[in-house]
Order: structure tokens, then C-alpha cells, then sequence
């Protein structure tokens, strides 16, 4: 599987990836993203910012980028920075279907994307995606995969999705919501032809939110990559928002809130890949620290601490303004 590349990576930061959620269109659900991305965010403007995470990614050791149709322009913005650096081949691609983007560049749209898992769609996105990626595309996802959702039952989906496997790209899944652990272990059941179909799973899982935690260990177990998403919860883990308790553990490291929260993450062993969502320079420096986070049973045990019950922490989510 092209996800094996990554195991060849021996750089401090080789556990940890650059997701684009927050800079491949003007609005998201992140606290603070006001004071972090341009007044004007035209296309040119983030299409510049995208470009800069992605050169600071790469020169500091990250391997594995992270975008989604939903993303607005970020397939575009990462077939641009690839083509332009045609060298670059130990770059590992990710990219999900599933949401459409309907915001239309704006960031008060009413909403601003569409969920649906049907056949169909797949068909239209993995297209659109093929134009703008190519064959530079190693990881295909089924975006924020719940327990109703159909893509677990379509059987000619799972066809349709093991064709692509059998091409050489990776198929996976992401998962959303407070039951997330049931979504994962049934797409863990998912078969075609008496094989597994998924080869990766990527889920929310952060200190405010863990419940995914044995779920994801038994989909590591059972062999696919876990790749972590939303592990600084939204913002709600960084400076100024982060719980009293992460700002003194943060004092006591000299490294900032989100590098001890994202060591947390890191110190899990069924996590393959942690992914950065920085909107900045500075941010995803500070997010690379990480690594260097060495807590104590004692440090490791307040962090644990802070874990919220998952409905009241995704009815919390839920209600993060699109910035």
C-alpha cells in the first residue's frame, strides 16, 4: 500500500501530517481563525498561505498531506504546489468524498457543505478528484462515516471502492460523532470477496475527546494506518482557549498548549499519522514540537483527565460559528 512509504520515514516528525482543512476555503469551525488568516481571503491569498505550510511541512520532516473535496480549493491548491515540484516523490496523498463544498467562497454561506455517501456521488468526486490529483492520489476516504451512514451497506459502492484498491490506492474511511467507535468497527466488518475493503481509518481523537481510543487500537490490530484528526479539538486546545490544566503542564515543558496536547496523540501506538491543521507558519513550527514533549506518568494521567463525555463534547463542536 502507497501508506507503507510513510513507515520508511525516520525524521522526528515522520508520525505527523499537514491537513488543509483550514486553508483551503474561507470559513471553518476553528476558534481564532480571525486573527490567523488574511482580512481578504481571496483565492490568490490562500492559495499563497497553502503554499507556504506545505514548503515549512516538507522542509520539517512531514510526509503525509490531508485534503477532502469538501475543502473548498484544497485539492487545487495542493495539485498546484506538487506539479511545481515535480521531484518531490515520497509526498503521501490524502483526500476524501463524501461532503460537497456549497459555500461558494464565502464565509457567512447558509451552509457550507452537503453530505452524501451515495454510489453516485463517489462517481462525480473521485473524478474531480482524479483531474486534479492524478496518480498522485495514495489515500481515498469516505468522509465522516457514522453508524447509519449507507456507505457501510452499499454493496456496489464496496465494489465500486475495491476496484480502486485494486488500482493501488489506498481506500479508507474518517469518522465524526460521539459514536464514532461503533462507525469504525463496522467498517472494520466490511468485506468484498472475503478480504477487508479499508486499508486506513482517520478519526477525531484529542484530549477533550478519546472514546474512539480502543476502537482505533483494534483497527490498528487489525492492520490499517490510523491517522488522527482535530487533535487540537478546534482550536479549543490552544492558546488563548486551552484548560487551565494544559497551560500549566505547557509552563512546565517550555513548549506551547498545542505541542503537549498533540504529545498526548502522539504518545498513543496505534496512531500512525497526527495530523497538523496550522493555518500558519508559526502554528505548525509550534505543532511540530510535539515529539520533543516527553510527560511523565503523572503529566500523561492530568491530560487524560480532561476528557469530556463524547456527546456533550460534539454538541460543543457543533456549535463552533464558521469563522
Amino acid at each position: 500500500m502507497p501508506l507503507t512509504r510513510l513507515a520508511s520515514v525516520t525524521t522526528p516528525t515522520a508520525h505527523l501530517g499537514l491537513g488543509l482543512a483550514a486553508v483551503g476555503r474561507p470559513g471553518y469551525i476553528t476558534l481564532g481563525r480571525d486573527r490567523d488568516l488574511p482580512a481578504e481571503r481571496t483565492v490568490e491569498a490562500l492559495r499563497e498561505r497553502t503554499h507556504q505550510l506545505l514548503d515549512a511541512a516538507y522542509a520539517q520532516g512531514v510526509r503525509y498531506i490531508d485534503a477532502a473535496r469538501s475543502y473548498g480549493r484544497s485539492e487545487e491548491f495542493l495539485a498546484d504546489w506538487l506539479r511545481s515540484r515535480p521531484d518531490l516523490d515520497d509526498i503521501v496523498v490524502g483526500s476524501k468524498w463524501g461532503y460537497t463544498y456549497t459555500a461558494g467562497w464565502s464565509t457567512d454561506a447558509e451552509r457550507h457543505e452537503v453530505k452524501d455517501h451515495s454510489l453516485a456521488t463517489y462517481e462525480r468526486q473521485r473524478a474531480e478528484t482524479d483531474a486534479l490529483l492524478g496518480d498522485r492520489l495514495d489515500l481515498y476516504q469516505i468522509h465522516s462515516v457514522t453508524p447509519d451512514s449507507p456507505a457501510l451497506t452499499d454493496r456496489q459502492l464496496h465494489a465500486r471502492l475495491a476496484e480502486a484498491a485494486a488500482r493501488g490506492v489506498t481506500v479508507g474511511f474518517s469518522t465524526s460523532g460521539p459514536a464514532q467507535a461503533d462507525a469504525i468497527r463496522a467498517a472494520l466488518a466490511v468485506t468484498v470477496d472475503g478480504e477487508p475493503l479499508f486499508g486506513a481509518v482517520q478519526s477525531t481523537y484529542n484530549v477533550l475527546e478519546t472514546s474512539a481510543g480502543p476502537a482505533l487500537a483494534e483497527a490498528h490490530d487489525a492492520g490499517l494506518t490510523v491517522i488522527v484528526k482535530e487533535g487540537m479539538a478546534n482550536g479549543r486546545l490552544a492558546e488563548p482557549h486551552a484548560p487551565d490544566a494544559l497551560r500549566a503542564l505547557a509552563q512546565e515543558t517550555g513548549l506551547g498548549c498545542d505541542a503537549v496536547a498533540l504529545a498526548l496523540v502522539l504518545r498513543r501506538p496505534w496512531a500512525g499519522v497526527v495530523l497538523s491543521g496550522a493555518a500558519t507558519v508559526p502554528q505548525l513550527t509550534s505543532n511540530l514540537h510535539a515529539p520533543a514533549v516527553d510527560l511523565t506518568d503523572e503529566q500523561f494521567a492530568r491530560l487524560t483527565a480532561l476528557a469530556e463525555e463524547p456527546r456533550a463534547y460534539w454538541e460543543r463542536r457543533g456549535q463552533l460559528p464558521w469563522h
